[in-house]
């Protein structure tokens, strides 16, 4: 039986696109559903365009009720991974998912982690500490801003000259390449 992965992303989704591309014809698992608090966001075309069906809901849905909860434990979800998700996740949901929650983060945790860090915040506080090198995480989730148990970390160099777009871009090229690797590693742990 293939697992089935839910992704929860709130802006362009291309880290969500390389995880349904890659799970697309794996014999682990799947991409059943993309969740979204933001009804702009590109990933919900992204979702469309691998026929995923998604789920846009509410700071209230989120905050208040257990409807997104009922939702993934009606779709008989064993793994959501956060991919670019600004929320911190409710104790109700980390209550339903325990150990079953994972975030990508495009820093070196613990460095340059916590409220606000996401996206440019991040590449810029990098590259205003002078740091000659940056990277991401893969980490559980729990009840704090980018504080859980580190699964994986990937670096790479900045050189001298480098500008945000191009820490953006070489942050996200090991995104690319890292990410969907993780968490089929995660998925085959779990069908131990």
């Amino acid at each position: 039986m293939k697992k089935r992965i839910a992704i929860f992303a709130s802006g362009s989704g291309s880290n969500a696109q390389k995880l349904m591309e890659h799970f697309k014809r794996n014999a682990e698992a799947e991409v059943v559903l993309i969740l979204t608090n933001n009804p702009q966001a590109y990933v919900l075309q992204r979702a469309d365009n691998f026929e995923v069906p998604s789920h846009i809901f509410t700071r209230k849905e989120f905050f208040e009720t257990d409807d997104v909860i009922r939702l993934l434990k009606n779709l008989q979800v064993d793994l959501i991974v956060l991919a670019g998700f600004l929320w911190l996740v409710p104790g109700s949901l980390l209550k339903a998912f325990p150990n079953k929650i994972i975030n990508l983060h495009p820093s070196l945790l613990p460095k340059y982690g916590g409220k606000g860090m996401y996206g440019d915040n991040v590449h810029k506080a990098i590259l205003e500490a002078g740091e000659d090198e940056g990277g991401i995480t893969i980490h559980f989730v729990n009840e704090n801003f980018d504080e859980g148990e580190i699964i994986h970390q990937s670096k790479f160099k900045i050189e001298p000259g480098d500008n945000l777009e191009m820490v953006k871009f070489k942050g996200q090229q090991l995104e690319h390449l890292h990410f969907p690797k993780v968490v089929e590693t995660l998925i085959k742990k779990m069908n131990r």
